[in-house]
């Protein structure tokens, strides 16, 4: 009887032990594929966020060259020259060493300009061939003409260097009046972008296509634009996803969705979509997730083999047994979640610098790992998130930028984002390493609600910028530049202007507007070469006499601009005075001799005008008045408002009276050497 009961305890125990381990079992497998499916999910989005900024780095380097030389002012005159003389050996010759100048600089392959005038298409290694229109190798050229935009992307073979496939960025070239001048851009060989995308392929299993408005693939590890290949004939994907990719217009939020195995791609891929302004083309990215819940149905059908082994044991030791199963069920769900959450932060850990998880709807963290990292920041352990923000903010982030890190990622910051349907935030700032040095950090979060427990989380990455930051700011300065005087452009001195006045200080300011008389004169003369060297003369003249601390511009081909801090309109007009004199010589070099003078117009803050446009405006009026009386001299617009006429400012003219003459000897080379003495010495 006694066995008789143990029996049927034992059959009763295994049997409620099978259904409970059956059931946790199975609710584990449902568990662990909705979580691996949200990390799926988390993990494309954040690499599609990752090739967006990757792309435009890899693409803002050649725009920036392209727009540079497209807005050179040099290459303009040039190219108008080379109408008015003719292209011959000489034009050609000054043509490949302005490409190869940038060649040698940016080490491009592909540096290339076309003359709108001939069709002639010219390279570093010199003139290649003549384009002509109806020929299918040189569409390109022709829809450039015609086209508006700023610049344009085109991927085509480099007939000039054995027919490598490269993504070209061509810009047009305008004259001061709006003509079309010429084409000129640089190439980056699609091999390269490629390279780059296919690691991503490696590392994340994941396929990432660019794709234009059409669907063709522009550029993906296997195809490029040149190859015009359809994604949607490649891949069999069906209409809904073909609707997803094609239909973005200009929203740049990325969306991802699953797509279904019926559509005769891998089973349960999920792919990400969003726009790529910039390019005007769809970025995609595909990742194939079978093996992944492939796996998770093998666990699973281990776990039952697992049990099946265990139930026999618990018929020998139903006691003992019974204590073995509480313990392993604990140790396996926590083995599960471990190997889940190592797995994710293996995949992630080459990408970005840290990963944390914030429990948003509780203010805390979501986990050892997240506690652990605001513990070395220095904020205590259990010290809600919002008060931990404020610590980090206080200890590691430089001052202007703490206020804008908390209200960005603060809990209710959080909550109203994700109230709003926005799942990403991002801030970027300036953060202090160990010694104390401050480099470029930026912050993306991704936020998620927990259905399984009713909670908004944050998933937050760091990212070091700094070396981003620095190029950024390089190509900046390096389009803001006058590349032949280091003046400031002219967008760029309207800029750097209007950003002096807007302090609002009780500061008096002058602007002075200078140009060089007659210049033409000595171009026609002497050539653009001497020309260039009177104009670099020109400026360490205006540099030497204004000093450091003016904004100094290059406005047009010989006019330039000086804004500078004045103790009173007095100092301003003794300036002018001095500054025309010494402006007031005779340029020499290798046999050639050029009488320079200059005449100026002065605006001043805040009597003449109280933003740029009106105190240019007014100092170019005084300008063509100084122009009016004979050149070589300078007119206070002041005067001029008081005046009621040009009559009355002629005495401060500088033609008249100013001693000797003055020899300034110039170089290719910009260095001046001048000296007083009569110029028949």
């Amino acid at each position: 009887m006694g066995k008789s009961t143990l029996a049927r305890t034992n059959v009763l125990v295994c049997l409620v032990v099978a259904t409970g381990f059956l059931l946790v079992a199975f609710l584990g497998y449902r568990a662990n594929y909705s979580s691996s499916a949200q990390d799926i999910e988390n993990l494309s989005l954040l690499v599609s966020e990752d090739i967006f900024h990757q792309q435009s780095a890899i693409f803002a380097k050649p725009v920036m060259a392209s727009r540079t030389m497209a807005g050179d002012v040099f290459l303009a005159e040039l190219l108008e020259r080379g109408v008015e003389t003719g292209e011959d050996g000489d034009f050609t010759e000054e043509v490949v060493g302005y490409l190869e100048a940038y060649h040698k600089a940016f080490g491009y392959e592909s540096v290339f300009l076309v003359s709108a005038a001939t069709a002639r298409y010219y390279s570093y290694a010199g003139y290649d061939r003549t384009l002509v229109e109806g020929d299918p190798e040189n569409g390109w050229y022709f829809e450039a003409i015609e086209s508006t935009e700023d610049y344009l992307l085109e991927v085509d073979n480099d007939q000039v260097t054995n027919d490598e496939i490269t993504v070209f960025v061509n810009c047009r070239v305008l004259s001061e009046e709006g003509d079309l001048l010429g084409i000129v851009g640089v190439g980056v060989r699609t091999s390269e972008l490629q390279a780059v995308l296919a690691d991503y392929a490696e590392t994340f299993d994941a396929d990432v296509y660019f794709v234009s408005e059409d669907g063709t693939i522009q550029l993906s590890r296997d195809h490029v634009g040149y190859d015009e290949a359809n994604l949607f004939d490649v891949y069999p994907y069906g209409d809904d996803v073909r609707e997803c990719v094609l239909s973005l217009g200009e929203d740049e939020t990325p969306k991802g969705f699953w797509i279904d195995s019926a559509e005769g791609v891998a089973v349960d891929s999920y792919m990400v979509v969003r726009t790529v302004p910039d390019l005007d083309w769809n970025l995609v990215v595909e990742r194939d997730t079978g093996e992944l819940l492939a796996g998770l149905q093998q666990r699973f059908f281990e776990s039952m083999l697992i049990i099946v082994v265990v139930i026999v044991a618990i018929l020998g030791i139903i006691t003992q047994t019974i204590r073995a199963f509480n313990r392993r069920i604990v140790e396996v769900t926590r083995m599960a979640e471990a190997e889940r959450r190592t797995a994710f932060e293996r995949a992630t850990e080459d990408l970005f610098e840290h990963i944390y998880e914030l429990d948003i709807t509780n203010n805390c963290s979501a986990n050892d790992a997240t506690e652990r990292y605001f513990e070395s920041l220095g904020a205590p352990k259990g010290t809600p998130f919002d008060k931990a923000l404020e610590i980090v903010a206080e200890k590691q982030i430089k001052e202007e930028f703490r206020q804008g890190y908390i209200d960005t990622f603060r809990p209710s910051s959080v909550m109203k984002a994700f109230s709003e349907g926005r799942e990403m935030l991002q801030y970027e700032f300036l953060m202090a390493d160990k010694a104390g040095e401050y480099y470029w950090m930026r912050i993306t979060a991704r936020i998620v609600k927990l259905e399984s427990e009713g909670t908004v989380h944050m998933l937050s990455y760091r990212q070091n910028i700094d070396a981003e930051k620095r190029q950024e700011r390089k190509m900046i300065e390096r389009a803001e530049t006058d590349e032949m005087t280091g003046f400031a452009s002219k967008g760029a001195t309207a800029r750097y202007i209007e950003a002096l006045l807007s302090e609002k200080l009780d500061r008096r300011f002058a602007l002075f507007m200078i140009d060089i008389d007659d210049f033409k004169q000595a171009n026609d003369a002497h050539g653009h070469q001497f020309g260039d060297e009177v104009i670099v003369a020109f400026c360490d003249i205006l540099r030497e006499q204004f000093g450091k601390g003016a904004v100094l511009g290059r406005v047009g081909g010989d006019e330039f601009t000086a804004f500078v801090e004045i103790p009173k309109e007095a100092w301003a007009k003794a300036k002018a005075s001095t500054l025309i004199r010494a402006l007031d010589a005779t340029c020499e070099t290798e046999g050639i001799a050029w009488k320079m003078s200059a005449s100026a117009g002065v605006a001043v803050y805040p009597d003449d005008g109280g933003d740029f446009a009106t105190l240019i405006g007014n100092a170019d009026t005084a300008l063509y008045h100084a122009k009016k009386l004979g050149k070589n001299c300078f007119v206070v617009f002041g005067d001029l408002r008081a005046e009621g006429t040009v009559q009355g400012v002629d005495r401060r003219c500088g033609n008249a009276g100013y001693g000797a003459d003055r020899v300034m000897r110039v170089s290719s080379r910009g260095e001046s050497a001048i000296s007083d003495k009569d110029v028949s010495d």
